[in-house]
């Protein structure tokens, strides 16, 4: 079975196979520091927060390594990273603890993470879907694209719309019992964009992000 699916797809053995097929995307990108990052991201990160209900919150030093995921597994701009670790430690906790606790207001939720400065949309959108995988995806270019055709608008009235075609395609492949969240079908989307595409090696001498 190919492991690459469509979003229009309602083919649940191939979205389960996209799926699966997740972490030899990412190893294929020949970037070892990612799978590190995304090791930290998908499972350790989420195992703290849990363990803060209930009143979770993230740390400067987790949003930083966030965002060293976020930058390393879609397009690196270093201005972002250099925003971020200028933060105080109490303003990402109180904020990353107001967006938590406005769960499952999506819109209300991204609103309270995006006062920090370098925080946009898609960064207060992976922080969300750390915690609430179920309710809030990732907003990557590659996911965004395979569902609205559209990666131009880093906004917050695009991310709902993203949000919501996420969502809808979750409950439609969430059958027998069996969960596909909206994260899960972000991950499948994001592997089946870099399946179609060369990988790109980078040139001999040039500075690695």
């Amino acid at each position: 079975m190919a492991e690459t699916v469509d979003f229009a797809s309602s083919d649940g053995e191939a979205w389960r196979a996209a799926l699966a097929a997740y972490d030899r995307r990412l190893a294929s990108l020949d970037k070892p520091d990612l799978l590190e990052a995304d090791s930290f991201y998908r499972h350790d990160l989420p195992l703290m927060l849990r363990r803060r209900d209930p009143d979770p919150y993230l740390a400067k030093s987790e949003l930083v390594q966030l965002l060293q995921w976020k930058l390393s597994r879609g397009k690196w701009r270093p201005r972002l990273m250099d925003f971020v670790k200028s933060l105080g430690d109490a303003v990402v906790e109180s904020a990353s603890r107001k967006a938590f606790a406005a769960l499952p207001d999506l819109s209300k939720a991204i609103t309270e993470l995006t006062v920090l400065k370098g925080v946009g949309p898609a960064t207060a959108s992976a922080v969300l879907a750390a915690y609430a995988p179920d309710v809030a995806p990732f907003m990557s270019d590659e996911a965004m694209v395979a569902s609205l055709g559209n990666t131009k608008e880093y906004t917050l009235k695009q991310y709902l719309a993203f949000a919501e075609k996420l969502q809808a395609k979750s409950k439609e492949l969430s059958v027998g019992g069996e969960i596909f969240t909206p994260s899960d079908v972000e991950r499948a989307l994001w592997g089946s964009a870099i399946a179609s595409k060369p990988v790109k090696k980078p040139a001999s001498g040039k500075r690695k992000r």
